[in-house]
């Protein structure tokens, strides 16, 4: 059986908001790609309600393009705490963090609904199921906390 390393954190331990590299991998042709535990919430006392969540997913799908390059995917983690972040490359934790944070913020004070994308009946999946007041309460409790470029250590990145 393979190991999941997000499977063998402890999760007991970690100090949410946070960024942490969860894995690196080089390819065959040495192309590098980087999977990042964007932590939102407490895991295991807090969850993020799935409207919320998937409105957040929208938005960090959009606006985290615009401030690192060579995003792949943003995905929630089942259990509504966070999302992965997939890139190519590997940006430092303290880069992820300055500009989820520069995203949330851009979430909290400046997005209205006709700025999320995917939202209707052919683009999305689940188009009923979003919230963008829930995702612009969600982002602020993480900006009022603040984000860590340390999972184990408050360290907030400016």
């Amino acid at each position: 059986m393979a190991e999941v390393e997000s499977f063998t954190l402890d999760h007991t331990k970690v100090k949410a908001p946070y960024v942490r590299l969860i894995a690196e991998e080089t390819g065959k042709k040495g192309d590098v790609i980087a999977n990042y535990d964007l932590r939102f919430l407490q895991p295991n006392e807090k969850e993020i309600p799935t409207g919320a969540i998937h409105t957040l997913e929208h938005l960090l799908a959009d606006l985290l393009r615009d401030r690192l390059d060579g995003i792949i995917d943003v995905s929630p983690f089942g259990c509504r705490t966070g999302f992965h972040l997939i890139t190519w490359g590997t940006p430092s934790s303290t880069e992820v963090a300055t500009a989820l944070t520069d995203v949330l913020t851009t979430i909290v004070n400046e997005t209205k609904w006709e700025d999320v994308q995917g939202v209707d009946i052919k683009s999305c999946g689940n188009y009923r199921d979003h919230s963008l007041f829930g995702a612009k309460e969600y982002a602020k409790l993480v900006i009022e906390a603040g984000i860590s470029d340390d999972p184990f250590e408050r360290n907030v990145v400016k």
